[in-house]
């Protein structure tokens, strides 16, 4: 499809040439032939174009209360055959807990991994209730999934490593893509929802998402409904060489489960590659099995002594429930109206009862900067970076050359939202972490940063702030003067500096490579420690006070609200909005390829400030690929966007961010 003309562009042609040969190509009918005719011929009735849909809306479908039965029952014969008692969690899609069952004799903890050396940092070896691992495992399976790519709890572990792929062989080689995607949809964050007994999504995830084998998506006639997952082993940890083929009890109880609920191979993490290297889906396979699933006994068969369904405060109540048809307003995600976005394709999220969550509104922070965000504004961000969106080629989804499926956030200068909006069958994760995408590039390069960490009640938060003024050779670094996309942010969020190159000092804002690990990446993990600490004695004691829906303890930037709600976020994707050289906000896009996701983000504020001018991309002597770092006595660069070199479906433009 490369260099083909889209379909709305062939919808188009083919009306205007319908519409010619109506007009003027027949013979008159009052008579005569080659002279004029007795009657003044009608105006050519103007040509209104209808639009086109360019994405497909997933099916209605749904896990019934029986499915979730029959997935249960499988996980359990085969944990059974292993002697290895199990925590198994179903979800649907947008995260709602539809059954929790604890065998007899399974792990009530799950620990996440410690340090390899030195002591534990951030969340490395804090013990979670295993029911909350395996709901994170689920949900995970469930977030990172679509109708055109499946993503597993394996695929996870290999793309949020220090080294990509992860291997002891791989050495050099930069972090993986979704580096930092961990401390994603936390149990904090305001965007999701939560209670057992609220059933519109996103929900939130006890652990953010999983890296630990033992999560996968569940498929029914073909259509994504959600995710299992399984604890039984006590250890909540994650695959650190993809060289091998590893022999994971979680995994192949998960993978017994999903017998009839299963991905099609052909859009499976293996069939997916990105920058080269294809992706893992599953170690586990039927031959792996010690028993055939379709021969379980039925749940129904299954006795006190087996074990039974338990309620995790918080998430489930403690009987199965079906789970949400995707796209219906009571998932809280469904096709918007053309009074609610004016694209016929997109979706948004509601409240359950018909009314749109996050609409298109101005910004509040007008006693921060002089002309806030419009609503038409914000329309136009959404609207273009939409358009962006339909016309880029997807990275990770099946088949090739499919269009990329996004969410979009756009944000005020304090990190208030300001709209929302996606593409029908965009993985859900992406619509928390495009969120903490326009978060974060709005408060790095906001003139807040400093004070705002300098007031963080934690002295382990505050002491990134001097380590990144002393590391950029900058004593004024993070009040404004400089403006970083969330490329930029993460740059100095690795452990190698530059990414991946072993040996080199780690970047001011990640921990040490001794301390580093998926569970304690530096002021990521550093700003919401405190926050999934309180939760995890929520869910553990049954009770109690559960954390705000408030992540992280910096200052308030307006009563109530701080900059960072739902934590920072430092994989590629989002970029800050400026007037008249102030920072007004952010936008942020996840959910198809970090490339992708910076190309839309970016494209879409250029095109929105050239639609309604006033507003637009930093200045570019103030964007921080600007900044040179002396690492070795050699000058290195941070990078702002890095957009695909040839992106389009319909057209050959290559260098399509160059010069804007």
């Amino acid at each position: 499809m490369s260099g083909g003309r889209s379909v709305l562009s062939i919808a188009l042609s083919t009306a205007l040439l319908l519409s010619a040969c109506d007009s003027g190509g027949a013979p008159s009918s009052s008579g005569g032939s080659g002279g004029s005719s007795s009657s003044p011929s009608p105006s050519p009735s103007p040509v209104v174009a209808t639009p086109v849909s360019l994405y497909a809306v997933p099916a209605s479908e749904a896990l019934a209360a029986a499915d979730v039965q029959k997935i249960i029952a499988r996980a359990v014969a085969e944990a059974q055959s292993r002697s290895k008692p199990a925590v198994i969690a179903v979800t649907d899609r947008v995260g709602n807990v539809l059954a929790v069952y604890t065998m007899t004799g399974a792990p009530s903890t799950a620990t996440l991994r410690a340090a390899t050396s030195g002591p534990n940092t951030d969340a490395q070896g804090v013990v979670a209730p295993a029911a909350a691992a395996a709901i994170s495992k689920a949900i995970t399976g469930a977030y990172l999934s679509s109708g055109g790519n499946a993503f597993s709890t394996r695929t996870a572990s290999m793309i949020v490593q220090s080294h990509f792929p992860p291997s002891p062989a791989t050495s050099g080689l930069e972090a993986g893509p979704l580096f930092g995607v961990q401390f994603s949809q936390l149990p904090c964050s305001d965007l999701s929802t939560r209670g057992a007994t609220t059933f519109i999504g996103p929900k939130r995830s006890p652990l953010g998402l999983a890296a630990d084998p033992g999560g996968f998506p569940l498929y029914k006639n073909g259509v994504l409904v959600g995710g299992v997952g399984v604890m039984s082993d006590g250890d909540y940890g994650l695959d650190t060489n993809v060289l091998d083929i590893d022999a994971d009890v979680d995994e192949n109880i998960a993978f017994a489960a999903t017998t009839d609920y299963a991905a099609s191979s052909s859009i499976t993490a293996d069939r997916v590659s990105v920058d080269g290297t294809t992706l893992r889906f599953s170690d586990a396979t039927s031959a792996t099995l010690k028993v055939n699933p379709t021969a379980a006994p039925a749940f129904s068969a299954l006795g006190a002594g087996v074990g039974g369904l338990t309620a995790v405060t918080g998430y489930f109540a403690g009987t199965v429930v079906a789970g949400q048809a995707y796209g219906a307003e009571a998932s809280g995600v469904r096709k918007a109206t053309t009074a609610e976005f004016s694209n016929i394709d997109a979706f948004i999220l509601t409240n359950g009862a018909g009314a749109p969550r996050y609409p298109a509104i101005a910004g509040s922070d007008s006693g921060d900067v002089s002309a806030p965000l419009t609503a038409g504004e914000v329309t136009a961000l959404l609207e273009e970076a939409f358009k962006v969106m339909a016309r880029a080629r997807a990275q990770i989804r099946q088949p090739l050359n499919s269009r990329a499926e996004v969410t979009i956030s756009v944000v005020d200068s304090r990190g208030k939202i300001l709209g929302v909006v996606r593409s029908p069958d965009a993985p859900i994760f992406g619509i928390d972490v495009s969120l903490q995408k326009a978060r974060s590039a709005a408060f790095i390069s906001g003139p807040k940063a400093a004070s705002d960490l300098g007031g963080d009640p934690s002295a382990d938060v505050r002491s990134f702030l001097p380590a990144t003024r002393t590391f950029l050779g900058n004593s004024t670094a993070l009040t404004g003067a400089s403006a970083f996309a969330v490329r930029s942010i993460g740059n100095l969020a690795r452990p190698f500096f530059p990414d991946g190159q072993d040996g080199k000092p780690n970047g001011p804002l990640s921990r040490p490579i001794a301390q580093f690990s998926p569970f304690s990446t530096g002021l990521q993990s550093a700003l919401v420690l405190t926050n999934i600490s309180q939760h995890l004695t929520f869910v553990s004691t049954g009770g109690g006070a559960d954390t705000t829906a408030r992540c992280t303890f910096l200052p308030d930037a307006v009563p109530g609200q701080s900059r960072l709600q739902n934590g920072l976020q430092i994989f590629p994707g989002g970029v800050p909005i400026y007037r008249a050289g102030t920072m007004v906000g952010g936008i942020g896009v996840s959910g198809d390829g970090i490339d992708q996701d910076d190309m839309i983000s970016f494209l879409g504020l250029y095109n929105a400030g050239v639609r309604v001018g006033g507003i637009g991309e930093a200045a570019t002597g103030i964007r921080a690929d600007q900044i040179s770092i002396s690492v070795g006595g050699s000058p290195v660069r941070l990078r702002y966007v890095n957009c695909p070199f040839s992106p389009f479906l319909d057209s050959n433009e290559s260098n399509v961010c160059q010069g804007k």
